[in-house]
């Protein structure tokens, strides 16, 4: 064990009610890219908007068009040994409730308990007019049947199941639309420009107040919405301890940083409470 991970061992030890919050470097083990690089600057170009999708179908056709090509590495990605072990240290009362900005799903599949999605889910999909909701899986199947051109197209992955693909004749695009209603479909997650549903920033918020400490895993906390927990914690008085590879926004904060993967440190502080 190093120093940061003895540190990091004592810190769990220390606090009983730890709160998790996870960001998208928890899942780049997994293939799935994330937004930024160790400085915390954005890869690429800037996401889809909320406001922009909701508006314009143009921006409705981009996205769908790359959805349907990125979607399938992302829906075939598979909990890594962060994931596993985080899911492990929860079921041995070593971690407390877990909050993550992914979409991707992986902290279910792992075993997590006590798990709330600031951002949403990529694998379900609502409409926009009825408010019925979809499996992203089925929305798949209705563009790939009508879109034939794109179907088994290749494209680098893009975060939270983007492509790096600009289609040609995205006018020809046909979008999916609700089997209910034939209204607009809507990936069930927070846009950029979107903020936070409340109800779920409430339990959010709670979850923080009960909480004795702070364990970011993996997050730049360069959007506001992970960050205000930081901003919390420190208001509180509760310590902070990070896991992650490169700047924070919260950096000034953080009283513990282990710079390094969490598929590597998490299994191992797992297998040394395993041997205490």
């Amino acid at each position: 064990m190093t120093a940061d991970s003895d540190a990091l061992a004592d810190f769990v030890e220390r606090h009983r009610r730890i709160l998790v919050l996870t960001g998208a470097g928890m899942s780049t083990a997994s293939g799935i890219p994330d937004y930024r690089d160790r400085d915390g600057v954005r890869r690429g170009k800037t996401p889809v908007q909320g406001p922009d999708f909701r508006k314009l179908e143009a921006v409705r056709r981009r996205y769908w068009a790359r959805s349907m090509v990125g979607y399938p590495t992302l829906s075939a990605a598979a909990p890594n040994a962060g994931h596993v072990a985080l899911a492990g240290l929860q079921a041995a009362g070593r971690l407390g409730a877990l909050m993550t900005q992914n979409v991707d799903g992986l902290h279910q599949r792992a075993g997590s308990t006590e798990l709330l999605e600031l951002h949403g889910n990529i694998h379900k999909v609502v409409c926009l007019d009825c408010h019925a909701s979809f499996p992203r899986a089925f929305v798949q199947g209705q563009l790939v049947e009508a879109n034939p051109a794109l179907a088994g197209a290749v494209a680098t992955p893009a975060p939270d199941g983007d492509a790096h693909l600009e289609p040609d004749a995205l006018a020809e695009f046909h979008l999916p639309y609700c089997v209910h209603c034939g209204g607009t479909l809507k990936p069930d997650v927070v846009f950029f420009g979107d903020g936070v549903p409340a109800d779920c920033t409430r339990e959010a918020l709670a979850r923080m107040m009960e909480a004795d400490a702070l364990l970011v895993i993996g997050s730049s906390l360069v959007v506001y919405s992970g960050f205000r927990f930081c901003r919390m914690a420190a208001d509180s008085d509760k310590p902070i301890a990070a896991i992650n590879l490169g700047k924070t926004r919260a950096d000034e904060l953080i009283s513990l940083k282990v710079e390094a993967s969490a598929e590597d440190v998490l299994p191992a502080l797992l297998r040394q409470f395993a041997s205490d």
